[in-house]
This record gives structure tokens, C-alpha cells and sequence, in this order.
């Protein structure tokens, strides 16, 4: 028998988009929400534990446990693609970095036809997300539902990281979200709230699940939004029950990600009309840029074992580690709320860019490192590590079906390196880090080379280092892209294009992936969207018109 329920707004997704708009859209009384979720609560012991958060990538239940097909550029390699399943999603299982990204990224949004987009349009709704350890300003709120704070970096490696960049000629930055935003060096910030982690689920969802007007579906898997002359009426939804329809009054909301939101398109017969006759699914619309433009952030490993003992090997070590773990479980202690970073960088591989193609990651540790324990298990040594993060990518991957049966996962195609302009980009990332762990005075503390290691120095090494060690930061984007054109799914106002009532609001929608970590700009993109679709003008912010 099928279970019919129904609410003005059904959201599928209960990610960080998802939350954010079961909260907005249940402010006001007269309207009801359901927000459907396929993974469970998210009740993890270590999920609120920030240190843990390597550990909950890899626990099954909390992720979709997806990989990319065969890369091409990679010698065939697969790339892991964890993608959060539970309340919060990824910020659930994320490592919290916030991290805004450039002005400019935005401005180029709109260029691209995402009207209202630019960064005038968006900075008053990362200053209403956020409640930051600053206080309100031009550039942050102090009393919104995401906190955000500071990382205790103080010690000797974050000191010859930041002097080194200093005698670089790199901006050192105190506020790396301020003026001067998306350059330089800046101490890490994070979303974490009192040492615990402020995961779009616990400071979104929590107070919005007090209200009578919202209702929230856990192990629910939507198979197909229902379409009805044109319009989306509804959702399908297969759980342990047997099958239920959701109704909506109002609008259907896609908040599943930028895999599984273009997966439920072409399930439900939106996208290009040749694949989706090559699984058997009737036309609704052939929209060709359905799971198309997937964007992603390579990410390459540059390290160096240090000749001092301060590193993060001693944190590692498992009695101390365990002591860690035991104060913070009790309150005594909140080391467990801080993590392995001494800093981020955002810098320029070559002259006459715009801005920054690079982020390095700075990490007081090495790729492997690891839980030991003397006379057992030897230690990894103590080493630091710069992440490179390349922030424009060029290479454009896909999202297909596998099968018309919405259990399948979808195939997922990053394309990392295709072109071979990031390859490039990588390359001179590596040679940039080198010469900046080089430079004094973080050269006197380096020894040995751990990655990519001496021997490799040409650009035919580098790029074959490169194609085999190169991971992902998880940032996927843009394959429900916003603007104008034909090849745009969703509209400035992220209406799906040829159906009414249905409405794409997650990192899918972003044009071009922005440079940096894309939780903060989800949370954005959905606080404006919910004012989109409940007809308020946006917030004033006296920082709007400064970048």
C-alpha cells in the first residue's frame, strides 16, 4: 500500500543546504516542511568530535561510499568520493574548514549569467550565516547559527610558516575573510562551536526540528521527483515501509549534492534526452546540462621530515592520544577540538592571474601519518606537509545514470588532469612549495625530502608524480549549473528550466567551483535561496560593496 503525506515545501537532502532551508522556510507558521534524508540521524560518537573527522570519512553508514569511474589522465586509477549520508551530510564527516573563497569568484558567476549572484549579492549571507569569534562586522555576523573559530595554531612551525611567507612577499593576514579576502596567509578558521563540531545539523536542523511545522524522514531514498503536466507535484520515496508519496503544495527543493541531485533529475526525465531513451526513461525535458560542467579540486602532497621534534608525531602517540580522547569525553581538555593545520595559503603559480590558482594547505605532519605506540608500532616521524589545492580547475567531468533503478550510484566521471592546463598548474604548485620550504626560516628546520622526493625534478617526473599520488579535496561542483544559457539546468532563482515547482539548492548550482572549501558558499547559496523563495528582499550589509 502507498503512504501519501504531504507539505508545502518537501526538500530532498538533509545536507548543508538542506538544512538551512528546512530552518528559513519553517520561520514562518503558514508553511510546512518535510525534509527527506537516505542516510540515518547521524548519531556517531565521533561525529562531534573534531580531531575524529579522517576517522568518520571511512565509517560506511555515514557516507555514500562512492567512486569515480577509471580516469583516463590517471592511468585508470579510481578516485574515493566520500559524500556525507546522515543529518548534516558532509558537514557531518567534513574537516570543517571555513573558507569563503574569492570576490571575484562570484562576480565571475554572475558574468556567467547567474544575475544576483556577484559578490555584493552574496556577502550579506555569509554575514547572516555566521556568528563569528570576531563579532559582527562588515565582513562577519556575530549572531548567526553557524559558529565559527579560531584553530590554537600557536607554536614554532606556524611561526616559521608565517615568517616565511612574510620574507616571500606573500600577505600575512589576521582575517583571512576581511580585507583582502581569498589572499595570502592566514590562521585556519573552523566551525566548531564550544569544541564540539557545528555541523549544518546541529546548528540549523536542531532548532528548526522544534517546530510542528516541519517534519524530518530518516532511510528515506527519493527515486523520482513526480512531474504533472508539467509541473513537480511530488517525490517517491522508497523506505523500509514499502513506498510512500510525498506532495507539494508549493515546491519540490533538490538539496541531494552535486552527485545525487543530478542523478534524481535524469531518474525523474530531466536532462539530455539520448541518455536518458538509453535507460528506458520517458522525456519530461531535454536539458543537456544536467550532470554536466562536475567540477572538482585536485589536491597534491608536498613534505619534508623535520629535524625537530615538533611536528604532530607526539600527539599521535597512542597513550597520549588516548588521554586526549578520555579529558575531552570528561571536559577537561578541548586539544581533541583542534586540528593538525598551521595555516592556508592562497597564492599565485605564475604572473598575471587574477587571483590566487592555488591554496596550500599547511599541515603539521606528513600524508601517512598515523596512531603508534613504541615497541609495537614505529611512528611515521615527525614531518609537515603542504597540501596544494588547485582552486580553478579546468577539466570538466560528468554524472551519469548507471541504470534506471535509483539504488544504483550514479557514474561518476571527475576527469582530473584532462586538461592539460591543471597538470600544468600542479606542477608549478610543487616547484612553488619547494621553494618556499626552502626559504628561510622555515628551511632551517627541514631535512629530507618525503614528497615527491629529490629524484623527481622534471616536468615529465612532477606530472607522472603527480597523475599517480593526486587525491581530491571533495568539492565537487556545478554539475546543476545556474545561468542563462542552454546549457544552464537552473535559473538565477535555481528554478529547474522547462518545470514549475522544482527547484536545484546545493554546491551543484555553482557555475564555476569557487576558490576554496565549499561548505561556507553552500550554507550561502541556501540562506539566499530561501529569502528567493519566500519573496524577502535581502539583508543590507555595510561590507556589500567591499571585496
Amino acid at each position: 500500500m502507498t503512504r501519501v503525506e504531504q507539505a508545502d515545501y518537501v526538500i530532498v537532502g538533509a545536507g548543508s543546504a538542506g538544512c538551512v532551508l528546512a530552518n528559513r522556510l519553517s520561520e514562518s507558521s503558514d508553511a510546512s516542511v518535510i525534509l527527506i534524508e537516505a542516510g540515518g540521524k547521524g548519531r556517531h560518537p565521533l561525529i562531534k568530535v573534531p580531531f575524529a573527522f579522517m576517522q568518520l570519512q571511512y565509517v560506511k553508514r555515514l557516507s555514500w561510499n562512492y567512486w569515480s569511474e577509471p580516469e583516463p589522465a590517471l592511468d585508470g586509477r579510481r578516485l574515493w568520493l566520500p559524500r556525507g549520508k546522515c543529518l548534516g551530510g558532509t558537514s557531518a564527516i567534513n574537516g570543517m574548514v571555513y573558507s569563503r573563497g574569492h570576490p571575484a569568484d562570484y562576480d565571475e558567476w554572475a558574468a556567467l549569467g547567474a544575475a544576483g549572484w556577484g559578490w555584493d549579492g552574496v556577502l550579506p549571507y555569509f554575514i547572516r550565516s555566521e556568528r563569528s569569534w570576531r563579532g559582527a562586522s562588515a565582513y562577519h555576523g556575530g549572531d548567526g547559527p553557524l559558529s565559527v573559530n579560531p584553530v590554537d595554531v600557536a607554536g614554532p612551525i606556524t611561526d616559521a610558516t608565517l615568517q616565511t611567507a612574510r620574507n616571500l612577499g606573500y600577505p600575512v593576514l589576521d582575517d583571512q575573510h576581511g580585507p583582502g579576502a581569498g589572499e595570502g596567509f592566514a590562521p585556519p578558521e573552523v566551525t566548531v562551536h564550544r569544541g564540539k563540531r557545528a555541523s549544518a545539523a546541529s546548528q540549523y536542523l536542531a532548532p528548526a526540528m522544534r517546530r510542528a511545522n516541519v517534519t524530518v524522514l530518516t532511510g528515506g531514498l527519493v527515486t523520482r521527483v513526480i512531474l504533472e503536466n508539467g509541473r513537480a507535484t511530488g517525490v517517491e520515496v522508497a523506505d523500509g515501509a514499502g513506498r510512500r508519496i510525498i506532495r507539494a503544495g508549493r515546491e519540490v527543493i533538490l538539496s541531494a549534492g552535486a552527485y545525487n541531485s543530478p542523478k534524481l533529475l535524469l531518474l525523474s526525465g530531466i536532462g539530455p534526452a539520448q541518455d536518458l531513451r538509453a535507460h528506458g526513461i520517458a522525456v519530461a525535458v531535454d536539458l543537456p546540462g544536467v550532470g554536466r560542467n562536475l567540477q572538482e579540486h585536485p589536491l597534491c602532497g608536498v613534505g619534508y621530515a623535520l629535524n625537530q621534534p615538533v611536528g604532530f608525531e607526539n600527539a599521535l602517540r597512542f597513550d597520549r592520544l588516548a588521554a586526549t580522547m578520555m579529558k575531552y569525553a570528561l571536559g577537561l581538555d578541548r586539544a581533541a577540538a583542534q586540528l593538525p593545520v598551521t595555516s592556508f595559503g592562497f597564492i599565485r603559480t605564475r604572473d598575471g592571474l587574477d587571483r590566487p590558482d592555488i591554496k596550500a594547505n599547511i599541515y603539521p605532519t606528513r600524508l601517512d601519518g598515523r596512531v603508534w605506540f613504541p615497541g609495537i608500532r614505529k611512528g611515521a616521524g615527525h614531518a609537515m606537509t603542504a597540501f596544494c589545492v588547485l582552486l580553478r580547475p579546468e577539466s570538466r567531468g560528468s554524472v551519469r545514470l548507471r541504470s534506471s533503478d535509483a539504488a544504483d550510484p550514479p557514474e561518476i566521471r571527475i576527469n582530473m588532469y584532462q586538461d592539460q592546463r591543471d597538470l600544468e598548474t600542479m606542477r608549478r604548485a610543487v616547484r612553488k612549495m619547494r621553494a618556499f620550504f626552502s626559504a628561510h626560516p622555515l628551511g632551517n628546520m627541514i631535512g629530507e625530502e618525503l614528497m615527491p622526493g629529490a629524484g623527481i625534478a622534471s616536468d615529465r617526473e612532477i606530472d607522472a608524480y603527480n597523475r599517480k599520488t593526486s587525491i581530491l579535496a571533495h568539492h565537487a561542483s556545478g554539475s546543476c549549473a545556474m545561468g542563462q544559457g542552454e546549457d544552464a539546468v537552473v535559473d538565477p532563482r535555481l528554478r529547474v528550466r522547462g518545470i514549475e515547482g522544482l527547484r536545484v539548492v546545493d554546491a551543484s548550482v555553482m557555475p564555476r567551483v569557487i576558490g576554496g572549501n565549499t561548505n561556507a558558499p553552500v550554507i550561502m547559496i541556501a540562506e539566499k535561496a530561501a529569502d528567493i523563495i519566500r519573496g524577502r528582499p535581502a539583508p543590507s550589509s555595510p561590507g556589500a560593496a567591499q571585496g
